[in-house]
């Protein structure tokens, strides 16, 4: 789905943001919508794909959990699950910031994870830039090792220890700080949310793993996938795998979404089961909130995925 010009995905997405972004925003939609024609741009962002980020990643049999699997019968009528692994990298965002004689000094990511993070602070010395990078305090503790990597190669790594200390407190404090310094700095998100057209962008660049699967499936298998589960929480994961799926009918399209600790609990982060509509982040979509608009406290053990807004542009079947 392409979204329209004011970065709708259907009824969802948009930009629901201060005033003061809006020169901010308009000025990566140019940039972005010029760097996709730019024949140069993608041939150095596909080289550095190659070289320096590792693709394509290896694609294998997971034989023992097919086997596992294979014991329960989830699928009627099937006589073996052939389960195969993409392993992700990811490598995005190219160099979008030094295009247009932008001149910012500061890059401010925010991760769940930290996996994206590690490489934009690797890439941001390249680029001449500080990375400063929001973290759940929660994530912090939960992503000990991709912290120390981040520190490592010189990242500044802000806790946030407010509201549930997740993912949601990173975005705000990042954005918060954004919004102070719109002039010096670059604000980059690896999840599919905010304002347009930083899903868009996300969706783009994370769709080299679901490319990547089409081609090495068709290659290795000479057929598609009937399946295609991905986690749902921040968006990028399951949008980048979706992507290049979404218009083949025969492949069903999974979303898992973090139960926690029961749907009935209130301990977890279904923002498509029990969620309703709303904004977050700059953008409408579906998120856990009470019936004042207020939102809620997710819960799960992954960093990311207790995430309380439903990427709208993923493609979710319900089960």
């Amino acid at each position: 789905m392409i979204p329209d010009n004011r970065g709708y995905f259907g009824d969802y997405g948009g930009r629901f943001v201060p005033e003061t972004l809006i020169p901010a925003l308009d000025e990566l939609v140019t940039a972005y919508t010029e760097a996709k024609t730019d024949a140069s741009f993608m041939s150095e962002f596909n080289l550095l794909c190659h070289e320096y980020a590792g693709r394509p990643t290896a694609f294998y049999f997971a034989e023992q959990l097919t086997n596992s699997l294979e014991e329960l019968r989830f699928i009627s009528n099937v006589r073996t699950w052939r389960i195969r692994v993409l392993t992700r990298s990811i490598m995005r965002w190219g160099r979008d910031c030094l295009r247009n004689g932008w001149a910012k000094k500061g890059l401010l990511p925010k991760p769940g994870q930290g996996n994206t993070e590690l490489l934009w602070q690797r890439s941001a010395p390249t680029l001449g830039l500080k990375c400063v990078i929001y973290m759940g305090s929660d994530d912090i503790q939960r992503q000990a090792l991709n912290v120390s990597r981040m520190k490592l190669m010189g990242a500044e790594v802000v806790p946030v220890t407010t509201g549930s200390r997740t993912l949601k407190d990173a975005i705000n404090e990042a954005i918060r700080d954004w919004v102070t310094n719109v002039e010096t700095t670059y604000y980059i998100i690896g999840s599919v949310v905010g304002p347009h057209p930083y899903p868009m962008m996300v969706r783009d660049f994370q769709s080299v793993i679901g490319m990547e699967t089409k081609a090495q499936m068709m290659g290795k298998c000479g057929r598609l996938p009937d399946y295609i589960v991905a986690c749902v929480g921040g968006g990028s994961n399951s949008v980048g795998m979706f992507h290049p799926f979404i218009d083949d009918k025969n492949v069903r399209l999974i979303g898992v979404e973090a139960a926690g600790k029961g749907i009935e609990t209130e301990k977890h982060a279904a923002a498509l089961i029990t969620g309703t509509i709303g904004v977050l982040h700059g953008a409408k979509s579906y998120l856990l909130q009470d019936q004042n608009g207020q939102i809620k406290d997710t819960y799960s053990i992954s960093a990311g995925l207790d995430y309380p807004v439903l990427a709208r542009n993923t493609v979710i079947s319900k089960i």
